[in-house]
């Protein structure tokens, strides 16, 4: 009968069913007792009375408790076979009013103390109760000392025979707990304890927990809830509180600039700031000083404290005794103050209501009068810095002996190693071989011969062997699970020599001795397994991967895999970089099917998984070379996965894991900084050649490092010191660095000293996972030192997930958060939760809890308590959510109502709760007749919150749950980084920017803009076809601003705003777009909500996408922008804004591509490799020039305005214009526009074409010309006349007459180059067969045709042509705007806008292009021209000319010459206008942006 099964053990305070033990359970923990039993005894026996018997030395385990002492149990489930997630309270027991039970610890024992709740750190190392031997440290036993026992059983008997009481324990048995920490892990299953909670003292009751709200369980493999690690047994820890100790005693809570107690509002950058300058504003002060708000009108630049003085004037008679740093304002309806020392205008709240025409309202109150419950107080400065919370830990005691045989010791051993999670050592293994066989170990290796055991010293030395293999284990086990118990004094660590590790030459080696906790399904299905050893720095390999042996599943006390192999690297230590990471990963091969049958060599193709792999640095966070035995938990591979984590695997309970042995010796390999080196050459630019100026300008030019060619880095590096004068070049050149060894870093670190310092926007590209360097990164972040708060907070979830890149717990980056979030509160409350969102990462998860706890610390009780109260809202508004979406669309707004009532309650128990979504969002109550649901796939919650400010109106947001908010919160960062670039720029966007936020995976808030609606439910407003239809958005515009200054306004917003979502959502490739979710305010600001696909993953339609257009940009945006159906100039400008903004923009590349780039290992599945970040390099293109980039933006609106439906009206329009009617009786030729008769002019006697010339004037191509002779006329007169004015004369002809009777008229339909000479040729016979049959046609016919005059004489054309480059000199037709410059003998002419054109004579609009020739040019060789706008008088091109080879003497006499022709698909083209453009003004090296005016040629000269 074991000792769980035994009567005394069921019955009173011991039972199972008071420990909440299971039986194997309590055979786990006695059997690992029995260990320590044994060991101490021993070293008693041993030692004798001269050791240990001091009161202070190590305490061993504790015995039994006073009976009345209460025990906390982990409960059972339902059924009873497996452990719940809570915690049961024995009868009796009084829970902390303040906190819900922590998280069950470790069943470990504590110190005991009498300190109050959180003590200060102790100065000197603490003792630990489970230490086995005094403070005098003694050996392990050696293979030489023996055990006085006659035979196995009796041996093992004694060990379990009862021990003394502990030394060191006081009378009472009272203790109190030492804080412990979360550690990076959970490590598996420890032996079974049980703990006691003690009433918390009222000092230091707060909670530091990593996730202080939700109190969820978190298992082990076998249903344990495991507290973890305190700070001390972890060095890293321990040096890591330290550092926050520093930090938080430079910020005293007596500082009040830095513990003000409330959050300020906002400011703007200084290039915003002046934009707001001389900029009036209206402001409005309410307060209590007086009965009614006053309202003033101050300029921009006035400061806060100014306006608080004159409303202070008014109220107050006597100002002497009265300060204004006594006052502050508020900002009505929000929880934020502004600042006295700010200007209006430089205040983003300020800036937000000019922007929207809001009412300024603000509250002035007395400092002393404002809620200070966030202030950090006294009591939090001289509290300890701790990972964790405090907790009383007491022993389970053991009193029953066990009297086990061979197999049953083996199952003894068989269940420590289970409990120390499951590893058998190679000496576990070699002490049970020299035991007999037995059912559960029948390995080839054990020991045949039993009568083996007879011999009394064969016994002892078994007993022996496999104690100190125990103890090796339980060792190993502590330190690598960071366990509160040891075998050996922690503080006894002897000062061992230095050796610097660029002096060390031997090659780095470690032997690898098996994989343990292999799963059963891997034997079954997996052969050959291996395991591939690699080093890398920054991501990039160091040498080639190193393989061992491939090597089957054994089956031991466990399933391992055991290869007891040396791997060596061809790389010698001083060789590493500081930061080089071993990375192993396990392979196998796949087995076929059971029952399939194998093809001839199928085994040979038979594909190699990845089932595995784990990282850790090679140099500790002290930087000393990692040694001895180590377990290594692997993480099991997933694809796609982009930064990997440096910590083992422990969270997962079933993770395999690896052991390996570094090498030790008997001193510590350090790697030491090395000094800049004293001298780094450094040359202008200018100096290097101008093809090598070319080759690194095209390298610069690609903005990011991911695309470097292994030929652009050799180049970088190479030319390093040319590249200084560009600052933006240094993460490319550091990028290029090949080697990163101690002897390397001398020049790289002076290179780095002597760079020009870094705006923060470069300096972000620094902290990236390829530059893992820590002196590199601790510049950096001296770098990004002076961005302001509010600039922080845009960059700060980028700054979160470069966490992830640091190599250990305490960094520079770290400190500068912790420092940040200490003196704003703002970026406390979003570093909070961004933090507490990594935590769902389970790579990373341990590092983020350590950095959120450290966080807690820093803020103090109060905001502490904040965050729970945030915490508990978001857990019960997500619970809501859920079950509103689970249920059926008719109970919905039932159930809603009746979780809300849940809300309601929690607003009962706290009088206010900041939301996640903005901290100056504060509300007292929910207004449950005000929330509804949307109708969508994830039904959102539409929640509206009572404001604690009475002054402010309900606070309106959105709850989403089962929706991954990190896109869309990632986006409109985005979004709000360019808005603040353009404004910055001095172009003002008007873009509407809605706050974000990710609350955890699948949940989140979404501010609520009023006074918008979707164009869905705009276009709904003209029927079903609303959505075809040009004016619904106008018409939705004019009802909501129906004075003509208001729609004028409002189209303005429109069209300013419409241009920013076109720039914004093409860079980001935003897809999924339809008229659900673009939205548009009542003032004509548009913007874009719902961001669920991005970077151009669109949507598919089967195997189509669904997004087609560059962006969204329809008929009915243009007839807003417009004013009507046809383009107008308000088009240009808006093409203009769409160009600029897109070009300010490519300025920044850099900036984006390194946001975006750090955001990579975030887990969005859309942005997760570099071809996710490649969409946004060529949206950009950076190597492009401006001009080249406003042609291609120019094109993409050209191709969003042109869709299919749009392309379909246009040609159905066009062949309605192309019909030809006319009600004349008596028609008029346009080239000879009056009748003649034959008296005054004579009878045409005959007509022939006699040749062709090339025109220049108002028709293109070739002219004909024509010889007639009339009756009483001596000679005959030429006359030039174009084919399309014989077909006019053809067509009036054919309005007075029948077709039959008129000859029939040369095709105008030609296929091919129909304005070439040799269709002139053709065209000028066939034409002269036309005339030739009009002229001899029926009487009728050639009656009339003789009396029309083909040309009047004063309309006669010269065929001598002389060139005329003075401006025209005919009537204005129109205006054309260029833009020109001159660089490196090319003239680049840029064709933009053209406006104003007159339509065609038949009332149609033309298709305008622009053809160019650059004067003088007596062969026609310049000619250049652009492609043809169609069907209007407004056209855009946008379009670039360009002119090589013109050498910079020759540009003062050379003149432009453009013509402006309505393009014909099947017909002769039409002058439209043209002008002549001198250069002698155009400055070389400037651009020439201007309007010139066209004009129609003059009557006697043709051009």
């Amino acid at each position: 009968m074991s000792a769980a099964q035994t009567p005394k053990d069921s019955e009173g305070p011991w039972g199972l069913d008071s420990l909440g033990l299971s039986q194997r359970e309590l055979v786990l923990a006695e059997a690992l007792q029995m260990e320590y039993d044994a060991l101490s005894r021993l070293k008693q026996d041993k030692g004798g009375d001269s050791q240990g018997t001091s009161s202070q030395g190590g305490g061993k385990v504790p015995t039994l408790s006073p009976p009345g002492r209460n025990y906390l149990s982990s409960s059972y489930g339902e059924s009873g076979s497996s452990f719940g997630s809570s915690l049961t309270l024995p009868k009796g027991f009084s829970p902390p009013h303040d906190d819900p039970p922590p998280a069950v610890p470790p069943r470990t024992p504590l110190l005991p103390s009498s300190e109050p709740f959180l003590p200060p750190r102790p100065t000197t190392a603490p003792r630990d109760v489970n230490l086995f031997t005094p403070e005098v440290d003694q050996p392990k036993l050696s293979s030489g000392e023996t055990l006085n026992y006659e035979s196995l059983n009796d041996a093992l008997s004694k060990l379990n025979g009862d021990l003394p009481s502990p030394r060191g324990r006081r009378a009472n048995g009272d203790q109190s707990g030492k804080p412990l920490a979360r550690s990076k892990t959970l490590p598996p299953q420890v032996p079974p304890r049980t703990y006691v909670s003690i009433q918390k003292s009222n000092k230091n009751q707060h909670r530091v927990s990593a996730d202080p709200v939700s109190l969820g369980t978190r298992l082990n493999g076998f249903g344990y809830e495991l507290f973890q690690v305190s700070e001390e047994r972890d060095e890293e820890v321990a040096a890591f509180c330290h550092m926050l100790d520093v930090l938080r005693s430079a910020y005293p809570c007596s500082d009040q600039s830095k513990n003000t107690g409330f959050v300020w509002s906002p400011s703007v950058g200084p290039e915003e700031l002046q934009q707001g300058l001389g900029v009036s504003v209206k402001v409005t002060v309410i307060s209590d000083h007086f009965r009614e708000p006053l309202t003033f009108t101050c300029d921009g630049s006035s400061t806060v404290d100014l306006l608080i003085y004159q409303t202070l004037c008014y109220a107050n008679e006597d100002l002497d005794h009265i300060d204004v740093d006594h006052y502050l304002l508020k900002v009505c309806g929000q929880a934020e103050f502004l600042q006295n020392s700010q200007t209006l205008t430089g205040l983003e709240h300020i800036q937000l209501c000019v922007k929207f025409d809001w009412d300024i309202r603000l509250f002035l109150t007395k400092r002393g009068s404002v809620n200070t419950e966030l202030c950090r107080t006294e009591e939090d400065d001289e509290t300890a810095s701790t990972m964790n919370h405090s907790i009383l830990l007491q022993e389970r005691p053991i009193k029953q002996t066990l009297v086990l045989h061979v197999e049953r010791l083996v199952q003894s051993v068989k269940a420590l190693c289970s409990s120390l999670a499951a590893v058998e050592t190679p000496d576990i293994t070699s002490a049970l071989n020299q035991l007999p066989a037995c059912p559960c170990r029948l390995q080839p290796r054990v020991q045949k011969d039993s009568s083996v055991l007879a011999i009394r010293e064969n016994r002892e030395k078994v007993v022996e062997k496999l104690t100190v293999a125990i103890l090796d284990l339980v060792e190993l086990y502590c330190s690598t699970f960071n366990a509160n118990f040891h075998t050996t004094v922690q503080s006894n660590r002897h000062t061992v020599p230095r050796q610097e590790a660029g002096l060390v030459t031997n090659v780095l080696s470690f032997s690898v001795y098996a994989a343990h906790r292999i799963p059963i399904t891997w034997a079954a299905s997996y052969e050959g397994f291996f395991l591939s050893c690699s080093l890398t720095h920054g991501g990039a390999e160091l040498c080639a991967p190193q393989h061992t042996s491939k090597q089957q599943v054994s089956k031991y006390l466990f399933h391992l895999v055991v290869w007891d192999q040396r791997v060596c690297f061809p790389v010698q230590i001083n060789q590493l970089p500081r930061e080089t990471q071993l990375t192993v990963t396990l392979y196998a091969s796949a087995l076929p099917p059971p029952g399939g049958v194998e093809e001839k060599g199928s085994k040979q193709r038979r594909s190699i998984e990845s089932l595995g792999w784990v990282t850790m640095p090679l140099f500790n966070f002290r930087h000393i070379l990692t040694c001895g035995r180590k377990l290594l938990g692997l993480w099991p591979s997933t694809p796609g996965s982009n930064a990997r984590s440096s910590f083992p695997n422990f969270s997962q309970p079933d993770s395999v894991i690896l052991q390996v042995d570094f090498p030790t010796s008997s001193f510590e390999v350090g790697f030491g900084t090395p000094p800049p080196a004293e001298f780094s050459p450094q040359y202008d630019f200018s100096r290097l050649d101008q093809h090598s100026q070319r080759q690194l300008q095209d390298v610069l030019h690609k903005k990011s490092l991911f695309w470097l060619t292994p030929e652009d880095k050799r180049l970088l590096w190479e030319k390093r010191s040319f590249c200084q004068s560009e600052s933006g070049a240094l993460p490319l050149v550091l990028a290029s660095a090949p080697r990163w060894e101690w002897a390397c870093l001398s020049d790289i670190y002076a290179l780095l000293r002597q760079w020009a310092c870094l705006n923060h926007h470069h300096a972000l590209g620094l902290l990236h996972a390829t530059f893992p360097d820590q002196e590199l990164r601790h510049t950096a972040v001296q770098w990004m030192d002076s961005i302001s708060d509010p600039e922080l907070l845009d960059f700060l979830p980028q700054l979160v997930q470069a966490l992830k890149y640091e190599c250990y717990l305490d960094s520079p980056l770290v400190r500068f958060l912790l420092r940040r979030a200490i003196g704003d509160m703002r970026i406390a409350h979003y570093l909070f939760w961004l933090l507490k969102d990594t935590l769902q990462d389970s790579q990373f998860s341990g590092r983020y809890q350590h950095l959120l706890a450290g966080l807690l610390c820093c803020v103090g009780r109060g905001f502490r308590e904040e965050f729970d109260r945030q915490c508990w809202l978001v857990t019960i508004l997500a619970k809501v959510a859920q079950r509103v979406r689970d249920t059926s669309p008719s109970s919905r707004q039932a159930i809603l109502r009746e979780g809300l009532e849940e809300v309601r309650q929690f607003f009962s128990v706290s009088s206010s709760c900041r939301l996640p979504l903005n901290p100056g969002m504060l509300v007292k109550a929910i207004n449950i007749q005000l929330c509804s649901y949307f109708n969508s796939n994830a039904v959102p919650l539409k929640l509206s919150f009572q404001n604690l400010d009475p002054l402010g109106d309900n606070i309106n947001v959105i709850f989403k749950s089962g929706d991954d908010l990190r896109q869309d919160m990632l986006t409109l960062q985005i979004i709000r980084i360019m808005n603040k670039i353009w404004i910055q720029e001095g172009l003002d966007m008007r873009m509407v920017i809605f706050r974000c936020f990710s609350t955890g995976r699948g949940r989140g808030m979404v501010e609520m803009i009023p006074q918008a609606e979707t164009l869905r439910k705009i276009q709904g407003e003209h029927g079903v076809t609303g959505s075809f239809k040009d004016r619904p958005l106008a018409d939705w515009l004019q009802k909501h601003n129906p004075t003509e200054d208001e729609y004028e306004k409002a189209v303005e917003n429109f069209i300013y705003s419409c241009a920013g979502c076109c720039v914004a959502t093409y860079i980001l490739g935003i897809c999924d777009r339809h008229n659900d979710n673009i939205m548009l305010k009542t003032s004509g600001h548009m913007f874009h909500i719902d961001f669920g696909k991005f970077l151009g993953h669109a949507q598919m339609f089967g195997n189509i996408k669904r997004d087609r257009a560059p962006f969204v940009f329809t008929s009915d945006m243009a007839y807003v922008i417009n004013g009507g159906e046809k383009p107008s100039s308000r088009f240009h400008d808006f093409v203009d804004l769409c160009c600029e903004a897109y070009n300010l923009i490519r300025k920044h590349t850099h900036l984006f591509l390194n946001l975006l780039g750090l955001m990579l290992s975030c887990g969005i599945p859309e942005l997760s490799d570099l071809d996710d970040l490649k969409y946004v390099y060529d949206a950009l293109r950076p190597h492009e020039s401006e001009a080249d980039a406003t042609m291609y933006f120019t094109r993409l609106i050209e191709s969003s305005l042109g869709s299919v439906a749009t392309k379909l009206n246009f040609f159905i329009h066009n062949l309605a214009q192309m019909k030809f009617a006319s009600s004349e009786e008596h028609p008029v030729l346009s080239f000879a526009p009056r009748v003649y008769t034959l008296k005054t002019d004579g009878l045409i006697r005959n007509l022939f074409v006699c040749r062709h010339i090339r025109t220049y004037s108002s028709s293109k191509g070739y002219a004909f010309v024509v010889k007639v002779e009339r009756e009483g006329q001596q000679g005959s007169v030429l006359v030039q006349r174009s084919f399309e004015e014989f077909y006019e004369l053809h067509s009036k002809l054919r309005l007075v007459f029948p077709s039959s009777k008129l000859p029939s008229f040369p095709s105008r339909f030609l296929i091919g180059r129909s304005r070439g000479e040799a269709m002139a040729d053709r065209r000028k016979d066939e034409l002269n067969g036309y005339v030739w049959h009009l002229v001899h046609a029926a009487p009728e016919v050639a009656q009339v045709t003789r009396r029309r005059r083909v040309l009047s004489p004063r309309d006669e054309r010269t065929l001598v042509q002389k060139i005329c480059w003075a401006p025209v000199s005919g009537k204005v037709v129109g205006e054309v705007k260029l833009s020109i410059s001159y660089k490196s003998d090319k003239l680049f002419i840029m064709v933009m806008h053209i406006r104003g054109l007159q339509p065609l004579q038949e009332g149609t609009d033309p298709d305008p292009y622009v053809k160019l020739y650059l004067l003088p040019d007596p062969q026609k060789t310049s000619k250049r021209k652009t492609k043809a706008a169609r069907r209007t008088c407004n056209p855009t091109y946008n379009e670039m000319l360009v002119y090589d080879r013109i050498p910079r003497g020759d540009l003062q006499q050379r003149v432009i010459h453009l013509r402006v022709l309505g393009d014909g698909a099947f017909w002769e083209n039409t002058l439209l206008g043209e002008a002549f453009i001198p250069l002698k003004t155009l400055t070389p090296g400037q651009c020439w942006a201007d309007w010139h005016q066209l004009g129609t040629p003059s009557t006697d000269s043709t051009h």
